[in-house]
């Protein structure tokens, strides 16, 4: 125990801590006999790339809060830590590296280029890990995994082999998402669809057999018009019926093309009539494959035309090349009329470039146990916090498609495909594919391609444990914490890696079957709950970006709040499953309450000896129940209730609410009352010990409640009040500290000292009655008056209770006098509460004749601003053309008016 000092210094106390838990191995993942007893948890692998910002503050802050309650109840728990390749965001990083030294990837060659990643990853690849120490992140370091360690690689090429054995994956020429930033096919999923501001053209094709007559055509991009090789309308369209058949010319380069129908086409859009462009659109290439029309790809990898766009285009960016496209148009003569048109782009997520559609050469994997995935989720073997992103996820896995997962990159898992030199690709006979190559490589050459990065982590809860060719102690991990107990994550990723990892683990993770029983569903999944929560945003909503200058750096946020201040204040205002707005001021409560701890802790040190706190046990054994008043009986049956609401919220995960619940007990039921109390029977020697007693008890179930949250200042606190047995910390789950909850639950509620809940309820009475009082103070605007004057009526029995509580009432009001009347007084303003009808003597603390003239003035501009509002929503013109935002504005700010209007009068007539 050592003396608590006058100030908190959250740097201090943090970084002492967080040492002696990495010293002493607090944070390894033990296993127990009980497999019921086993709580695992996979972190969300970061980028190997990526710094911390708030959103990881958010993430791991909770991933943390559940773990460190898992230690304190003597779980087999475990933190399992990593990162991930990251191979689009990871590679850029590199190249553009090498673009400052006038170099290119190709200019080192594959090996040499990702010897130059290798380093990188070296260099900035653990740097995320040591940020997330400073939050306080109690992860098994030890185990850090990533994405492309030998074991892990070789886990991610296994399962290429196996779903490739099973007829899972297939390599085909189909349409893709390609990015010309990245120079690689993306997945439906890694492309941000977003509304942009374009051009409508409508543009005429001559038809060939009849010269002069036109085909209106409407379309956003007329730089691919030089790929068209037809143009289609829809069957059942009488204005174009009798041109099924012919053909038209298309402009430049100048062909002639088939007019064609197609049930695809939309009659109602633009003119009906659509340009045909196989190469470059999705539905387009569905067309052409149903009439048998040629693609023509007029666009190189890199977004620029080539030559098949002929001369004046080839090499062309491709929105210059649609301007340049429309001014031909225009002195063609072909361009019909231009107009703003707001339509919906693809972007790439990650290079935040407009994807293409692109007929390519790629690898595609149909899902495995789609059926059994939903089944997982609707059966209820694995549960969704809150349960409304259950309907994402199978509304996903109801409308899925085929998944490229290669990737035209060189950092990554490269694809285990060999194919014979010479030989023709797409012939099966011609392929090796295994983990370890052909026994003759020479005669062989290795697919280019990497996979996707999702592909790989989506293996993370099954090869963290080796599989799948696990040692002996990875097999024991594996039967021990598989699967794993809760996966923390935002709602942004459910389709790229939750439903992902369910459908890896239902098919992966034992013997290859068909279909699965439920029981074998229930052993195959990875977790067993996932809990999901928003992303951060500005005060103003916007999303954080550097850009904007709006996302803070988390480290400067820990330097002036401290981690555990950060930790309190992100969860208390981070709502389950929404979008959070940050701001600093709305966190500053978490380094407010740490304080606050601080400061209480220091008091109890200071206002007497500390006795024997070794363990719950030992407190109780020092408390005198004849001792206890009414007070000391209540704040045990609040210790109690908030002990039992923390207990529920972990249950239900909704740990949003749990930093309301401590708040509310330990500022305002411990802090506010009952310290506040303390300071008289500290002075009386008969009841100091006793009171010092439930203090001590009182201090250190908080101290296990709070711990998950707030980690450093409860281990220091832990000690300084003598609360720590020998060496161990609270987080040793080899001596649980929650195993007491279910002891003092039984000595409040039915041993020796049980509690009298009359009394205690009393006292709640009591608190409602000091709250309608700082209520009425509030409103009639004399809340920081110490002298106001408080009376009441109340049956004979509440008389005499409020009467001799009146010093206590004084004191938490801010009052000068409590005192019993028979009727109400003149004027006075009443709150009704279960003890009886109290009232605020305004004449005690108010100037009645200023403050009325105050609200005459108050009342005359809200009469003006109410008339206002009536008349501006009583003109027919503002409602018909304003924004209906605006109107909607109009009426709540009208309604406001009338409200505070009604509040003053109301206020005035009781001033006479």
């Amino acid at each position: 125990m050592t003396q608590i000092s006058k100030v908190y210094d959250p740097k201090i106390v943090e970084s002492k801590w967080y040492n002696a838990w990495l010293e002493g191995k607090a944070f390894a993942g033990r296993r127990t006999e009980d497999k019921d007893d086993a709580y695992c948890i996979m972190i969300p692998p970061p980028n190997v790339t990526g710094m911390l910002h708030m959103g990881h503050i958010l993430d791991n802050t909770l991933q943390d809060i559940f773990i460190r309650r898992a230690r304190l109840e003597g779980k087999g728990a475990l933190w399992y830590p990593g990162t991930d390749h990251a191979g689009i965001a990871t590679q850029t990083r590199v190249e553009q590296n090498l673009r400052a030294e006038g170099k290119t990837k190709y200019d080192l060659g594959r090996e040499a280029f990702l010897e130059k990643v290798w380093e990188f990853r070296t260099e900035k690849g653990g740097i995320i890990l040591d940020q997330l120490q400073k939050l306080g992140a109690s992860c098994d370091w030890d185990r850090t995994a990533f994405t492309l360690d030998p074991h892990y690689a070789r886990s991610v090429l296994s399962a290429f082999v196996k779903l490739y054995e099973r007829g899972y994956i297939y390599r085909g020429k189909r349409m893709v998402n390609w990015c010309p930033a990245s120079l690689t096919a993306l997945s439906d999923e890694e492309v941000e669809v977003r509304p942009q501001k374009g051009i409508l053209y409508k543009m005429r094709y001559e038809i060939v057999e009849r010269p002069g007559q036109y085909l209106e055509i409407s379309t956003t991009r007329p730089e691919t018009l030089m790929g068209d090789t037809g143009v289609a309308v829809h069957p059942e369209d009488d204005r174009y019926r009798d041109l099924v058949g012919l053909h038209c010319w298309r402009p430049f380069p100048k062909a002639k093309i088939p007019i064609i129908a197609d049930d695809y086409i939309d009659r109602e859009f633009g003119t009906g009539v659509l340009k045909v462009t196989p190469a470059h659109d999705k539905a387009d290439f569905e067309i052409g494959q149903r009439h048998g029309l040629a693609a023509i790809d007029v666009f190189n990898r890199d977004g620029t035309l080539n030559a098949h766009s002929g001369e004046e285009f080839d090499g062309m960016e491709r929105f210059a090349a649609r301007k340049k496209a429309a001014k031909k148009l225009r002195d063609m003569g072909l361009m019909v009329e231009e107009e703003p048109y707001e339509n919906r782009v693809g972007f790439s997520q990650r290079a935040n470039v407009p994807v293409e559609p692109r007929l390519s050469e790629q690898w595609f994997m149909r899902y495995p146990k789609v059926e059994e995935a939903k089944e997982a989720v609707s059966k209820g073997y694995i549960k969704f916090h809150p349960k409304r992103w259950e309907n994402v996820y199978l509304h996903w896995l109801n409308n899925i498609t085929d998944w490229c997962i290669s990737r035209q990159l060189w950092w990554g898992h490269r694809i285990p495909v060999w194919y014979k030199k010479g030989a023709d690709r797409n012939d099966e006979a011609n392929r090796h594919v295994s983990v370890d190559g052909p026994p003759d490589p020479e005669n062989w050459e290795q697919d280019e391609d990497v996979l996707d990065t999702w592909a790989s982590s989506n293996l993370w809860p099954l090869a963290n444990f080796g599989w799948p060719e696990p040692d002996e102690n990875q097999q024991k991990d594996l039967d021990y914490f598989y699967p794993t107990k809760v996966l923390v994550t935002g709602f942004d990723i459910i389709f790229f890696w939750v439903a992902r990892m369910i459908m890896a683990g239902l098919e992966m993770h034992g013997p290859e079957k068909k279909t699965l029983t439920d029981e074998e569903i229930q052993e195959r999944i990875p977790f067993e709950n996932v809990y999901i929560h928003g992303l951060i945003r500005d005060i103003q909503g916007r999303k954080m970006s550097k850009t904007l200058g709006n996302s803070p750096d988390p480290l400067d946020l820990i330097e002036k709040f401290g981690a555990d201040g950060l930790r309190f204040g992100i969860v208390n205002i981070a709502p389950t499953g929404q979008d959070i707005l940050f701001g600093e001021d709305r966190v500053q409560i978490g380094r407010n309450f740490c304080n606050k701890l601080w400061n209480a802790a220091r008091f109890r040190q200071v206002s007497g000896p500390l006795c024997d706190n070794s363990s719950l046990e030992a407190i109780i054994g020092r408390l005198e129940r004849d001792q206890f008043d009414e007070y000391d009986h209540w704040i045990l049956t609040r210790l109690l209730a908030a002990t039992q609401q923390v207990n529920k919220l972990f249950d239900t995960y909704l740990i949003e609410r749990l930093t309301g619940v401590l708040y509310e007990f330990f500022w305002g039921d411990f802090c506010d009352w009952y310290v506040e109390i303390s300071k008289s029977k500290l002075k009386d020697d008969r009841l100091r010990d006793n009171c010092l007693a439930i203090q001590d008890l009182v201090l250190r179930q908080f101290l296990l409640l709070l711990e998950p949250i707030c980690p450093h200042i409860t281990e220091e606190l832990w000690n300084d009040l003598g609360y720590a047995s020998g060496d161990t910390f609270m987080q040793d789950t080899e001596n649980p500290c929650l195993q007491s909850q279910a002891e003092l639950r039984e000595w409040i509620e039915q041993g020796d000292f049980k509690i009298d809940a009359k009394a205690a309820s009393r006292i709640l009475d009591l608190q409602t009655f000091v709250m309608k009082a700082r209520s009425l103070k509030a409103e009639y605007g004399v809340a920081n008056s110490r002298d106001a004057a408080f009376y009441f009526t109340a049956p004979e029995s509440s008389q005499k209770f409020l009467e001799s509580h009146a010093t206590i009432f004084n004191t938490l009001v801010g009052a000068g006098q409590l005192a019993a009347v028979e009727t109400r007084p003149e004027g006075a303003p009443a709150a009704v509460t279960s003890l009886g009808t109290l009232y605020l003597d305004l004449t005690s603390a108010l100037d009645i004749g200023a403050e009325k003239d105050r609200l005459e003035r108050e009342l005359a501009k809200l009469e003006k601003a109410v008339a206002a509002g009536e008349s501006k929503l009583g003109n027919q013109k503002f409602l018909n053309n304003a924004p209906a935002n605006i109107v909607e504005g109009a009426r709540r700010q009208l309604a406001d008016s009338k409200e505070k209007k009604e509040k003053i009068a109301r206020l005035l007539a009781e001033l006479g």
